[in-house]
């Protein structure tokens, strides 16, 4: 069964939240993060991505970098942006988008489950990425941002969470986005131990659902603190990291597409009657056009989209890997035809978040940067716990889980 527990919330006072706040490390580039901070030395980008406060150009992985953070991070504390709740508690923390508001809790999972497998994973890590995060939460002593969990929904933990939010929220607002961020203290003690019950004995596993460089890496600098403690007893903070667990009928993972920059020495013509093998093809015209079911898919090429649909016999439904559609582009499209072997490492491909929207993609190939663009039909909650439970892992860029989870609102110090 999964392990949940309350910690002490280091937290930013209500007046300066929504300066505080800032979107995670990974989800933009050291310059969008300069200009996205620019003029609010509050920001946690300072501490998240602390190369934007040095010279442009500074490798974001060097040791003054590293520095900076340390230096800031100390700084927030001093001035009283960052100040720690003297009891564990739990934390609501709820996001409205379109319209859809989904209710998560900010708690900690613990290292055990990582490496137990009662966190499931669905994609691989890669080293380097790894490496980065362990060094920030070794410097910080702290699990600067949370990792974005997901649970078997629960009847119980809905009707808690149903009561708690029926008071004020501690914090709420609108980001520039147009997304609601709302954020409430769950401190009844009676609460916080019936969540911590229901968790150890109802709710099996926890699911990644967005973080898995930050989940490894909150893992391994427990497992090292853990090894480098001849007093270890169990019970240190260093156990466990952040995380807000969030009920999995309440998620909704959007679309994640992808660009290429050539046709591997095909013309285009080549191109499309090598497609129609494997794909029934059909022109849409110059109006932007969005795969509306499983195993269809969109070209943008030349100035023209088109609705592909994966014939039968090209695809395996009752295999959980076989039955993506980014499997079937992969195999059938970018290997077999534009001989891109591996996803995590070819220079010939590129990937957008559906949030962008396919204009993002018509632009891309407009410009010239890019050959051609494929939009893909989501993936859906099932579809990841079905991959995560079999031991199965999703190729690259797979799921985009919208909105994010903002950076701030609650950090967690592992002693």
């Amino acid at each position: 069964m999964a392990i949940l527990k309350p910690f002490k919330g280091l937290r930013p006072p209500v007046d300066i939240v929504e300066k505080v706040a800032s979107r995670p490390y990974d989800v933009l580039n050291t310059e969008e993060a300069r200009k996205e901070a620019s003029g609010n030395p509050q920001s946690l980008l300072h501490i998240t991505k602390a190369e934007i406060d040095l010279a442009v150009g500074t490798d974001e992985h060097s040791k003054e970098v590293y520095d900076k953070v340390v230096e800031n991070f100390k700084m927030f504390q001093d001035k009283g942006w960052l100040l720690q709740d003297p009891e564990e508690k739990y934390y609501v923390y709820a996001q409205t988008m379109d319209g859809r508001t989904q209710y998560g809790i900010m708690g900690c999972a613990h290292i055990d489950d990582y490496f137990n497998n009662n966190i499931k994973k669905h994609e691989l890590t890669r080293k380097d990425k790894e490496e980065d995060r362990m060094i920030h939460v070794r410097i910080t002593n702290a699990n600067v941002e949370p990792v974005f969990f997901s649970y078997p929904a629960n009847a119980e933990i809905d009707k808690i969470v149903s009561e708690i939010i029926k008071n004020k929220p501690v914090y709420d607002f609108v980001t520039d986005d147009n997304f609601g961020h709302h954020f409430w203290i769950i401190d009844d003690k009676t609460v916080i131990n019936r969540v911590t019950e229901i968790f150890k004995n109802d709710i099996p596993y926890l699911y990644v659902a967005d973080g898995h460089h930050r989940t490894a890496a909150a893992a391994l600098v427990g497992q090292e603190k853990r090894n480098n403690n001849p007093n270890h007893t169990g019970k240190e903070e260093y156990n466990y990291f952040m995380a807000v667990v969030f009920p999995d009928n309440q998620l909704k993972i959007i679309d994640y597409n992808r660009v290429v920059k050539n046709l591997n020495g095909l013309s285009q013509e080549e191109f499309m009657l090598k497609l129609e093998e494997n794909f029934i093809l059909e022109k849409k015209g110059t109006t932007i056009y969005k795969p509306e079911k499983l195993h269809e898919f969109s070209l943008y090429i030349d100035h023209n989209w088109y609705k592909l649909t994966a014939k039968q016999g090209t695809f395996n439904d009752a295999d959980p890997i076989e039955v993506l559609d980014v499997t079937i582009l992969s195999n059938l499209v970018l290997d077999k035809l534009l001989g891109i072997k591996d996803l995590r490492t070819s220079k010939d491909i590129d990937f957008v978040g559906g949030i962008r929207g396919l204009g993002e993609l018509k632009r891309r190939v407009d410009s010239g940067e890019m050959a051609a663009a494929f939009a893909l039909y989501p993936v859906s909650m099932q579809q990841l716990i079905n991959i995560a439970d079999t031991g199965n892992i999703m190729p690259p860029k797979t799921t985009w889980f919208e909105p994010k989870l903002r950076s701030g609102l609650a950090i967690h110090v592992l002693e």
